[in-house]
């Protein structure tokens, strides 16, 4: 794992990319540009934010996990929402785990206390994922957005870096 570099950025699109066409983890409906990332990845950098991928052996990318704030609002500044996406068909092989670990520690690093990841309905693995990494339910919203013809919900997680 390693922090992002502007060359990772056309990957982690066609990673994303394959999620917004493909499924209902994101509720985005319009496929993301270079340049979408490249903004992205300028305000996560400005706010110290972490952005990591996960490459295999032979360098490909595999992954990426990233923070966002929480919300603008100032008081929310030790708070963020995260984001782990693993390419296709990579799943299941432990990347997902070693990426949440060195994302977490990361983090920690950045003086982050609070970390909220909003899980869609049917996003099983990744609900494993956060609760193996110690996340606790915090509330769910049903019917919220609607992809592909069906209504979905979301479920809050929360870990507190506080305590560990």
């Amino acid at each position: 794992m390693r922090s992002i570099g502007d060359a990772d950025l056309p990957g982690i699109r066609a990673i994303y990319n394959h999620y917004v066409r493909e499924s209902v983890v994101t509720f985005d409906e319009i496929e993301s540009t270079d340049d979408d990332w490249t903004a992205k990845a300028t305000r996560i950098r400005a706010a110290g934010l972490p952005f990591l991928v996960a490459e295999s052996e032979d360098g490909t990318l595999i992954g990426y996990a990233l923070a966002q704030p929480w919300s603008p609002k100032s008081a929310y500044r030790h708070t963020v929402e995260n984001s782990i996406y693993l390419a296709p068909g990579t799943g299941g092989q432990g990347y997902g785990w070693a990426l949440m670990a060195q994302f977490l520690d990361a983090c920690r690093a950045a003086g982050l206390r609070e970390v909220i990841a909003v899980i869609v309905e049917g996003a099983d693995a990744s609900l494993a994922l956060h609760r193996k990494a110690g996340f606790r339910d915090a509330g769910a919203l049903r019917d919220v957005g609607e992809k592909f013809g069906r209504d979905l919900g979301v479920q809050f997680l929360q870990l507190s870096l506080r305590d560990r």
